[in-house]
């Protein structure tokens, strides 16, 4: 038993020695993960590297599950240091992290988002509810109590108070924490208004509710909500998805779709009227602390009052603020460099 012991201590002595030297290479804190949190840590990014007169760090829009997967890798100067997301870290996800040695990470919230459905400024006014939202978007749908594959091409077709223009919807691909969000806020919220498929059970229900459809109205549009932004400025018809900073930047061309009623804003998204929104967050590898250059004095800056406060540079962007006890919270761990707990799903 001590032998066995000895030998753990050495090789951890000696990964973490190779960890450490590799990591003092590189200069720059690298950072992946989602299109949505991207924005707010290149600001970060670019606030600290003013501020300091270093090197700014890598920031990579490379959508959140693609970010996990990187950032759980491992430790050391070939993996990211951060990875944004716009959902929280699964269980699966965790266990990759400790699989490869990641096996203290701090979950950092950083506000919180809506997700916007938006159009061009030159569109006509659209309203729609979760269940329209679903029933354009799914791949299967409810007609005349059967679930079949969905018919529907034009949005009067749907409700002959809609627009009888094509449905072209451009959104997120699989990867993307905000297709999980999207999926989870509207599409399983929008199922339920249909009988028969509420009346499904386990795997087929599932499949049925969250299944986007493939046959040409949802078009997948990348990682790079911009691309989005620039195909609904050239298309006034078309309708795109993503996080409300993209809409709030862009309000000089873009208008938001009503959900249920309520438009997104700083205000509806704050008080939870806009029912579709969503946490924000940032993970940090606690190995990298004090190793990376700068890393610590980085997150320090992405969690000040500057930053994510009331008023701070990133609300001007479009992040939604945490109330100021979550805001303590979040500062706390991060100084404490506390590591989550595994998640349970």
């Amino acid at each position: 038993m001590k032998i066995a012991l000895y030998a753990g201590v050495a090789v951890l002595a000696l990964f973490a020695g190779v960890a450490g030297a590799q990591a003092q290479t590189r200069d720059q804190i690298r950072i992946v993960g989602s299109s949505t949190v991207f924005p707010y840590t290149q600001a970060v990014a670019e606030q600290f590297a003013a501020a300091t007169g270093g090197t700014a760090p890598v920031v990579e829009s490379t959508g959140t599950g693609g970010g996990m997967q990187i950032f759980c890798g491992g430790v050391g100067v070939d993996h990211p240091d951060i990875t944004g997301a716009s959902r929280a870290m699964k269980k699966s996800e965790f266990e990759l992290c400790v699989q490869n040695g990641v096996d203290s990470v701090t979950e950092v919230l950083i506000g919180y988002d809506g997700l916007s459905i938006a159009h061009s400024q030159q569109g006509p006014a659209l309203a729609l509810t979760k269940a329209q939202v679903f029933q354009a978007l799914a791949s299967e749908v409810e007609v005349n109590g059967a679930i079949v594959a969905n018919p529907y091409k034009n949005w009067n077709e749907i409700d002959p108070s809609l627009p009888a223009s094509a449905i072209t919807v451009f959104g997120p691909p699989p990867t993307s924490g905000t297709r999980d969000a999207f999926v989870e806020l509207v599409m399983l919220s929008g199922c339920a208004d249909f009988p028969a498929i509420a009346a499904l059970e386990g795997d087929r229900k599932e499949e049925v509710c969250e299944r986007m459809r493939q046959d040409g109205p949802f078009i997948e549009a990348g990682e790079n909500d911009n691309l989005i932004v620039q195909r609904l400025n050239a298309d006034t018809n078309a309708l795109g998805i993503f996080g409300y900073s993209f809409l709030y930047e862009n309000s000089d061309s873009l208008k938001p779709v009503a959900v249920n009623g309520v438009e997104p804003s700083f205000e509806t998204i704050a008080d939870g009227s806009y029912s579709v929104s969503r946490p924000l967050y940032i993970y940090l590898k606690n190995a990298h602390k004090g190793v990376i250059p700068g890393l610590a004095e980085f997150v320090t800056e992405y969690v000040s009052e500057a930053s994510f406060g009331e008023g701070g540079y990133l609300s001007e962007r479009g992040l939604i603020p945490l109330p100021a006890e979550q805001r303590d919270a979040t500062r706390a761990a991060v100084e404490n460099s506390t590591a989550m707990a595994a998640p349970a799903k």
